[in-house]
């Protein structure tokens, strides 16, 4: 056999490099061919495999379904549910396919009679206590249990006897256990033992008394908490906040990003009819694989915050009064020229808050700078709390979350807006000490909000004091009270943009719902007062900031096809 080839006897054999004749050293690189990536057959169709992967793994790879309960990619493997056996040619009996792992040349059968037996005696088994509660069970339309009865189950019970009832359990600042819909998985133990470290769920008692508790005095209230309720592949893990609000078939899922902190978590934001009802993760291996705090799963609720505000205002005879759009921003215009022409170039600033999208910055920064080209561009305040929070293994110690300590989600991206633009510039620290000589000039400004709660510091710069002051925010404030013009601004989840993390990955998100009545999105705002016509579109101010902003894109996300339907009744 040529070396380099494979044989059928085994694997692919390096090919030793040769060099010139008498001995002499070359200097070209030897040459490996690597080893093939393993195959396996898959009920007749041949797929490649990642050395040592798991037989399960490599099935959702290829786009053949295995079903599982127990099994997570992000979790420890257990084995523990059973409904993924499969029967592998040359072994006796059905093996795991969460924890068989695959060899090149192996044969697997998903759908043969063994296998589907075993199905039917796992489902039947799982059935036996579980109450027929789905009609007001929040899981129903996106249950694991509902889904594999479906199309693993018998079309009827055999048990006649009387199911075995639990107490339901409050374990949690957020989370209800409802223990009778418990299938013992182990995915919320695994969880709080091998990502969140905390270790408060365990399984206590053997057979059909076992169950999930948390340890005495100590709830399950820690900032990953929530993530135990996405594991649940039934509906024995809830969330309270959720609890009876919506059912799920009627949410819409939109792509965004968490505007808690820097970390730059990918999230769903499912919502129906103009309300964002909850915050689910969205895998990013790079960013928060499966996860996010609970810090971003309650992120929502800002947007649906009573005290939103919905109408304009303006200055006058000393008193804000509410005025229409047009007419606020045409004061604003009047007020902004007003102070150049009498203080002269570099006289405005415009404070970009860290929680606008980069588009929204470039537009506003080239407003102000339109009116006044020594404009300066600041960066508005950055609350830190100055330790990361880092969660780990419990027996490992290997880290496996961090919550950033900088609790906005765009001051990186700011800033590069800024640098794009050069000319004057300044962060919140320096307006405040107002030790530059052209910071003491600033008699005028815009100033962006936009914050998940209460913003303005203890310490600020003068020019919040006095002086022309514009505001766009979404909360009201002392600043919002004070303003020339006020104008209410649209939330994170209401518009699209993108913002850039820790990382320095810039990352897009979409509009879930639009705004409050009232307010407008600030990129709307920025356009008319630029002169443009149409509607702010993220990926086109993008395209007109150039790179590396221009080439970000939504991901493309498969949408499954769920396995059965149901309809309102």
């Amino acid at each position: 056999m040529k070396p380099g080839l494979s044989s059928p006897a085994g694997p692919r054999v390096p090919a030793e490099p040769t060099g010139p004749p008498g001995g002499v050293k070359s200097h070209r690189r030897p040459y490996i061919i690597l080893a093939p990536m393993p195959r396996i057959t898959v009920d007749g169709r041949i797929i490649d495999c990642k050395d040592r992967q798991m037989i399960i793994a490599a099935c959702h790879d290829a786009g053949i379904e295995v079903p599982h309960y127990c099994y997570h990619p992000g979790l420890s493997i257990v084995a523990s549910c059973r409904i993924c056996l499969v029967e592998v040619e040359g072994v006796p009996k059905l093996v795991p396919a969460c924890q068989t792992p695959v060899r090149d040349g192996m044969v697997v059968h998903t759908t043969s009679s063994k296998v589907i037996n075993n199905q039917k005696q796992v489902m039947e088994y799982l059935l036996v206590n579980h109450p027929l509660d789905c009609p007001v069970c929040d899981q129903a339309g996106e249950c694991y249990l509902q889904d594999y009865s479906y199309q693993y189950g018998r079309a009827q019970s055999r048990f006649e006897e009387d199911k075995q009832k639990k107490p339901k359990k409050d374990v949690g600042r957020n989370i209800l256990l409802y223990n009778d819909r418990c299938i013992i998985c182990t995915r919320c133990v695994r969880f709080t033992r091998e990502i969140s470290g905390t270790s408060e769920l365990y399984v206590d008692g053997r057979g059909h008394r076992e169950e999930i508790d948390i340890f005495p005095g100590k709830p399950c209230d820690n900032k990953l908490a929530g993530n135990v309720v996405d594991l649940c592949p039934v509906g024995a893990l809830l969330d309270k906040d959720f609890l009876f609000k919506q059912r799920v078939w009627l949410l819409t899922s939109t792509p965004s990003i968490s505007p808690v902190d820097s970390g730059g978590e990918n999230i769903y934001l499912e919502h129906n009819e103009g309300v964002i009802y909850r915050v689910k993760p969205r895998y990013n291996a790079d960013v928060n694989t499966w996860w996010i705090s609970d810090d971003t799963r309650y992120s929502y609720k800002a947007v649906h915050d009573p005290a939103r505000l919905r109408t304009p205002r303006r200055l006058q005879y000393g008193a804000q009064i509410d005025t229409t759009w047009d007419k606020a921003l045409e004061q604003a215009g009047d007020l902004l020229g007003k102070v150049v022409s009498e203080k002269g170039p570099g006289s405005l600033y415009a404070m970009l808050s860290p929680m606008m999208a980069c588009e929204e910055a470039w537009l506003l920064s080239l407003y102000i700078r339109t009116i006044d080209p020594q404009a300066v561009l600041a960066v508005g305040p950055v609350p830190d709390t100055g330790t990361d929070e880092v969660f780990r293994n419990a027996l490992t110690g290997q880290p496996t979350f961090v919550i950033k300590s900088q609790k906005v989600p765009n001051a990186a991206g700011i800033r590069r807006v800024i640098g794009m633009l050069g000319g004057p510039t300044a962060d919140f620290a320096e307006m405040v000490a107002q030790q530059r000589d052209d910071l003491k000039k600033l008699s005028g400004g815009w100033i962006v909000g936009g914050y998940l709660s209460s913003w303005v510091p203890k310490d600020i710069p003068p020019q919040f004091k006095k002086g022309v002051r514009i505001v766009q925010d979404i909360l009201p404030s002392s600043l919002a009270d004070a303003a020339d013009v006020l104008l209410p601004a649209a939330a994170w989840a209401e518009k699209d943009g993108c913002w850039e993390n820790y990382q320095g990955r810039i990352q897009p998100f979409e509009a879930a719902v639009p705004p409050v009545e009232g307010a407008r999105r600030e990129g709307d705002v920025y356009l008319r007062l630029l002169g443009r016509s149409g509607l702010y579109k993220a990926e086109s101010v993008r395209r007109e900031m150039g790179e590396p902003f221009a080439s970000v894109r939504m991901a493309e996300a498969a949408t499954a096809e769920p396995a059965f339907e149901f309809a309102e009744l």
